[in-house]
């Protein structure tokens, strides 16, 4: 047996690495036992290495109905490194023919390197979803037609086979991002890993050299987050045709069509581990764009630029006297998609803020943001977060705030939105910045319609004097007679109501959400309202105040179900905004009589 595998490893070393171009596949219905095939992948580099392998047998449709997948056991240097994450898509060749990509591991603690490999005709159909085949590629049989070869039953009994996870690396991130995002990560089948970049990279068009760009075996990368922060998947080129590349033989994320910016990369090493061996590695230049996530493996056109969204965040660290001790200014290009970008938005946000030194539990964050859409007014946002009785520390829950918006936006069925721009700054602030209601004075409460009249509000800190803020406000001429409220409320109650109406509507437009959130209180005001026993009905991005009950019929039998409208029993009327350098909550309520 040695003899044979040392025959076995000569004969490797003497294989010519695969290159772009034409190739033959082997036909799943000739795989036998026993057969010795080269798979092609890097250990450190660019530079693809052949590996050993000797087929075991075909698992029948053990990738679904009738998808099969070939397994094998790897020798060479996957012996001592496993079957490692970034290893997806590492091609296989029997013969000179290509036989499918290295794709799942079986069991984690074999000391054996078995490897299930998805044959390659079942990757070719990831093509047909958008254009022919690639050029000259000849494929084998249909699946239907495929012999059935058992694999013997005592060699894997008890195996459990899973899909080699893919390693998306984060560069330019702390540890702190990986702890409180890595759960929600992990349940999408990817190992987040920190890792080194081989450079900031703000250009999302293809580099010079695309087209001579990933050869099989060669890493490939889909980009999430590129610039001063890196998010990227990493796995193997399985094949390329000059234009369309194929790898993974399995899927990234599953989600059908994609247009994600596809990079090179290069390896620095595989570590090896019984439990989880992975290949550690850097993107570099990016070449194309991924255009296909299917369950098969990912497909991406070489020379083709993806839709990013190019963010700046600014980070000022406040001195305790006022003015900013510090400023980092960070750039980076996001990956567009409706789940994804959300998500990223708020992790990249995290990092930004949780990193500095100036970071510590009383640390307050005030955000300034402006999103620029096409065809569609900028959003501007704005808050503050600091410690208070909420179970979020202050830092996520600014970031889950923030990414938030962009859940409205993407979350809209009736429009994609298409964001050029985004922009956002934050200040550190070193100490706690809350501040509470704790009561309010008026000079007079028996008062004519349209008349002034002065107003005192009093608001506590966290352990500071109270502040004192004098006011005056106008008796809307319209208010009828009889007994009124002023009621003096924090931003988060006046947008309760706005934020469930538009979320009740499932088929709100994209410019209604866009003005709906511009029209969110800051947290940083208080606001001065006069209220009156008349109801008010929320419709879209709408408040409609006092509506005679005849009207209101109407409206309510005209709405489908998938439209409802709130309605309130009070309607209010802003009379004033008073700002503040804290987060302020809470109300307080002042009776008055019009005459």
């Amino acid at each position: 047996m040695r003899i044979i595998l040392c025959f076995a490893l000569a004969l490797t070393a003497l294989a010519q690495a695969p290159k772009t171009g034409k190739v033959d596949l082997f036909p799943l219905e000739q795989v036998k036992p026993g057969m010795k095939a080269t798979a092609w992948t890097v250990f450190e580099g660019q530079e693809v290495e052949p590996v050993p392998v000797e087929v075991i047998g075909v698992w029948k449709n053990a990738w679904g109905p009738k998808q099969d997948i070939i397994l094998a056991k790897m020798f060479g240097k996957a012996l001592r490194t496993g079957v490692a994450g970034g290893m997806s898509g590492s091609p296989v060749y029997l013969d000179g023919k290509l036989l499918g990509a290295v794709s799942l591991r079986i069991s984690v603690f074999s000391p054996d390197a078995i490897c299930g490999i998805t044959p390659a005709g079942l990757m070719l159909e990831i093509n047909e979803f958008d254009s022919s085949k690639p050029a000259d590629a000849k494929t084998p049989r249909t699946v239907a037609a495929r012999a059935r070869l058992s694999v013997p039953e005592n060699v894997l009994s008890g195996a459990l086979v899973q899909p080699i996870e893919t390693p998306l690396t984060f560069s330019g991130f702390h540890e702190n991002v990986l702890r409180e995002f890595g759960g929600a990560l992990r349940q999408m089948g990817l190992q987040p890993v920190l890792g080194g970049a081989a450079g900031a990279n703000y250009e999302t068009k293809p580099a010079g050299d695309w087209k001579n760009s990933l050869q099989p075996g060669q890493p490939i990368v889909g980009v999430l987050v590129s610039g001063d922060m890196n998010i990227s998947g990493l796995g193997t080129v399985t094949y390329n045709d000059g234009q369309k590349v194929l790898g993974f033989g399995h899927p990234f994320f599953n989600m059908g069509p994609v247009d994600m910016p596809m990079a090179k990369g290069e390896i620095l090493t595989v570590l090896s581990s019984s439990f989880q061996p992975n290949k550690v590695g850097n993107a570099t230049e990016i070449v194309g764009a991924l255009r296909q996530d299917r369950h098969s493996g990912i497909q991406g056109l070489l020379g083709e630029q993806a839709a990013t969204i190019p963010v700046t965040v600014k980070v000022n660290n406040l001195a305790a006297t006022g003015g900013a001790a510090r400023t980092k200014d960070y750039r980076f290009n996001v990956f567009v998609n409706q789940k994804w970008t959300p998500f990223l938005m708020s992790m990249t946000l995290f990092n930004a803020i949780s990193g500095a030194n100036e970071f510590s539990d009383e640390t307050t964050y005030k955000l300034n943001g402006r999103v620029e859409l096409d065809g569609l007014p900028p959003i501007e946002l704005g808050g503050m977060a600091t410690v208070n009785d909420a179970p979020l520390p202050p830092a996520i829950a600014l970031a889950t705030w923030w990414g938030d918006k962009f859940n409205r936006l993407y979350g809209n069925t009736l429009e994609n939105p298409k964001l050029k721009s985004v922009n956002v700054t934050v200040d550190l602030i070193p100490e706690r910045r809350a501040a509470t209601v704790e009561s309010a004075w008026m000079e007079k409460t028996d008062l004519e319609p349209g008349e002034e009249v002065n107003l005192k509000v009093f608001v506590q800190p966290y352990r500071g004097e109270r502040i004192t803020r004098s006011l005056k406000i106008r008796i809307p001429q319209n208010l009828t007679r009889g007994e009124h409220r002023v009621v003096l409320t924090d931003a988060d109650t006046l947008n309760r109501a706005p934020l469930v109406a538009g979320s009740a509507n499932r088929f709100i437009e994209l410019q209604q959400t866009v003005n709906l959130i511009n029209a969110e209180r800051l947290n940083t005001q208080l606001y001065a309202v006069i209220t009156s026993v008349k109801p008010t009905v929320y419709l879209d991005d709408k408040s409609l105040t006092s509506i005679p009950g005849s009207v209101m019929n109407v409206l309510q039998s005209g709405r489908a179900a998938t439209k409802p409208m709130l309605t309130l029993l009070e309607s209010y009327t802003e009379a004033a905004a008073i700002p503040f350098d804290y987060a302020v909550s809470g109300n307080y309520s002042l009776r008055f009589t019009v005459r």
